[in-house]
C-alpha cells in the first residue's frame, strides 16, 4: 500500500514537470514568433535614390520597408522618365537588394530612423548565355598563338602567332578561312578597326601590316618605321574619325615611340617620342587623347590632332604593362549594337554609344610590374584617383567591364582580382595554379573569363565573383582569350598551337 502511494506521488510530480516544460516551450515559441514578427514588422523608411556618381535622382521618398527590387525598378524608371524602361540593380552599402529594403537594412545595419541611400545601376537589356564546353579545336598555326580577336560585328575571328602568320577564321563553322603571310617574325598583336573592315597586325619584325577583312588581303604596303618590335596597336575611335571609315592607327614599340599612321595611304603622320624606354601599351581614347604606358614607369597623354604631349602621369615604381579605359567596349564596337548591326549613321551612332558608356567621365586603369594598379581620369588630370594594392606579384593585365562598372586584374601571383569603378577592392579570385595572363568580359558584363599558364580557362560570375565553370582543354599555357561582342562565343589560343572555340 505504501509503495502504491509513493508511485502515485511520483507520477503526479512527472505530470506537473511535463506540464511546466510544455508551458515553458510554448512561451519560448511564442516569444520567438513575436520577435520574428517584430523583425519583419512593416515600417516606413525614407529612401534616397542616387546614381553611381552619388548624384541624387530626386528628393528622399517614403517607401514601405517591404518594397522589392521590381517595385524599385518601376519607381526608378518613372523618376528618370525613361522612354524605354531599363533594368536596374539596386545597392545599399555595396550590397545588392535581392528581397526587400528591410532585409538589406538588417544585413547592412542601416537604421529605419536614417535616410537609406539606394544606388541604382543600369543593367544590360540583353543577356548572354554562359560558356560551358569546347565546341571546336582548330589546328593550323605552327607555333604559339599569341593573340586572338573577334571583329566588332562578331562575324570574323583573327589570330596572330609565332609562326609569322595571321589567320582569319569563320566564327559560325569554326573553320579556317584565310592565312595571311608577310611578317618575318612573331606576330605580337592584332587589332580590328571599329568598322570591322580592316585588321592590323604588329610583329617582332618591327612592321605593321593591315589586312582587308573581306578578302584577307593586304590593304596597303607594310607600315615601316619602328626600330624595334611592335608591342600594341589601337585604332582611332569611329566617332572621332573625319571619315566614315577607319583610317588612323596608333602603334606602340619597344623602341620607345608611338607612331600614328594613315592606313589609307600607308604613311606615318606623326611620331610620339617622349618615353625613354619601351612602350608597352597604347590606347586611343574617345575624347581626342592618346594614352601610352612604358617601361620608364610613366603614362603619357597626347593630343591626337597634333601629337603634342598634354602631360605625364607618374605613380608606378616599375614598368607599366597595360592600360584599359572604362569606354573600351564602346570604342571597340563603334556603331555596332549587341546583334552586330549598325542602326543609323555610323558616326552619330558611334558617338551616342560612346557617350552612354562614358557617363560622367572616362576612367582609365593602369597595371604594373610593381604589383599595383592606379585609377585615373586621364583627360582631366595627371594625378591618380587612387592606388589599388593587394597583388603579390607583377600585374600583367587589367580590363574594364563593358558597362564600365568593374575592373578585373590578372597577375603572376596566380590570382585575379575584381575592383569597382571607384578603385575599391571587391574580391580575390583563386583557382588557377599558374600566372593569370588575360581576361575577357561577356558583352553584358555579367560574366568574365580568365586564361592562365596552368592550361585552363575559368568562367566567373560578376554578381557574386564565384567560379561558374572550369574549362580545361588546352595542353599548354593559354596566352590569349577574347569574348565575341555579339554573343556566347569565346576563342582562346596558346602554347599548344590550337585555336579553341567555346560555347554554351
Amino acid at each position: 500500500m505504501q509503495t502504491q502511494t509513493q508511485t502515485g506521488h511520483t507520477n503526479t510530480e512527472h505530470t506537473h514537470t511535463r506540464a511546466r516544460d510544455m508551458a515553458s516551450y510554448k512561451k519560448a515559441k511564442l516569444q520567438a514568433k513575436l520577435e520574428e514578427e517584430k523583425k519583419h514588422e512593416h515600417v516606413r523608411v525614407l529612401v534616397q535614390l542616387v546614381n553611381e556618381e552619388g548624384e541624387e535622382a530626386c528628393q528622399p521618398i517614403e517607401l514601405s520597408s517591404e518594397t522589392t527590387p521590381a517595385q524599385l525598378q518601376m519607381l526608378c524608371n518613372e523618376i528618370l522618365e525613361e522612354e524605354d524602361p531599363a533594368p536596374y540593380a539596386f545597392y545599399v552599402k555595396d550590397k545588392e537588394i535581392t528581397t526587400d529594403i528591410l532585409d538589406i537594412m538588417n544585413t547592412t545595419g542601416v537604421s529605419s530612423e536614417e535616410v537609406v541611400r539606394v544606388v541604382y545601376q543600369p543593367q544590360a537589356v540583353f543577356r548572354v548565355a554562359g560558356i560551358s564546353q569546347c565546341s571546336g579545336t582548330i589546328p593550323g598555326h605552327a607555333d604559339n598563338i599569341v593573340d586572338v580577336a573577334f571583329s566588332p560585328d562578331g562575324n570574323s575571328l583573327a589570330s596572330g602567332s609565332g609562326d609569322q602568320t595571321v589567320r582569319f577564321w569563320d566564327v559560325f563553322t569554326a573553320t579556317p578561312r584565310k592565312t595571311c603571310k608577310g611578317h618575318k617574325s612573331w606576330v605580337q598583336c592584332v587589332a580590328w578597326s571599329p568598322d570591322s573592315q580592316l585588321l592590323a597586325s604588329g610583329s617582332r619584325d618591327c612592321e605593321i601590316r593591315v589586312w582587308k577583312a573581306d578578302r584577307a588581303s593586304p590593304a596597303c604596303a607594310p607600315l615601316k618605321g619602328h626600330r624595334k618590335y611592335v608591342t600594341w596597336l589601337s585604332w582611332e575611335p569611329m566617332h572621332t574619325s573625319k571619315h566614315k571609315v577607319s583610317t588612323r592607327l596608333a602603334s606602340a614599340s619597344a623602341d620607345g615611340t608611338v607612331k600614328i599612321w594613315d592606313v589609307s595611304v600607308g604613311r606615318c603622320l606623326m611620331t610620339l617620342s617622349q618615353h625613354t624606354k619601351a612602350v608597352k601599351c597604347v590606347v586611343w581614347g574617345g575624347e581626342g587623347m592618346i594614352y601610352t604606358a612604358s617601361q620608364d614607369t610613366t603614362i603619357k597623354a597626347w593630343r591626337a590632332h597634333d601629337g603634342a604631349m598634354a602631360w605625364s602621369m607618374k605613380g608606378h615604381a616599375h614598368w607599366v604593362n597595360c592600360l584599359s579605359l572604362s569606354t573600351d567596349h564602346a570604342l571597340r564596337t563603334g556603331a555596332f549594337n549587341e546583334r552586330g548591326v549598325i542602326e543609323g549613321d555610323i558616326t552619330e551612332t558611334s558617338l551616342k554609344r560612346y557617350n552612354e558608356a562614358k557617363g560622367q567621365k572616362e576612367l582609365m586603369v593602369s597595371a604594373s610590374e610593381d604589383h599595383t594598379l592606379f585609377l585615373w581620369e586621364p583627360s582631366k588630370s595627371k594625378k591618380p584617383i587612387c592606388r589599388m594594392t593587394g597583388h603579390q606579384r607583377p600585374v600583367n593585365y587589367a580590363k574594364f567591364s563593358p558597362d564600365g562598372r568593374w575592373i578585373v586584374s590578372c597577375a603572376f601571383d596566380r590570382s585575379a582580382r575584381v575592383w569597382n569603378r571607384k578603385g575599391e577592392f571587391v574580391a580575390t579570385l583563386r583557382g588557377h595554379v599558374g600566372p593569370v595572363f588575360r581576361c575577357a568580359w561577356a558583352p553584358d558584363s555579367r560574366m568574365f573569363i580568365t586564361a592562365s599558364e596552368d592550361s585552363t580557362l575559368k568562367l566567373w560570375q560578376t554578381k557574386d565573383t564565384k567560379l561558374s565553370r572550369d574549362l580545361p582543354g588546352h595542353e599548354g599555357s593559354v596566352f590569349a582569350v577574347d569574348w565575341c561582342p555579339t554573343g556566347s562565343i569565346v576563342a582562346s589560343g596558346g602554347a599548344d598551337k590550337m585555336l579553341k572555340i567555346w560555347r554554351r
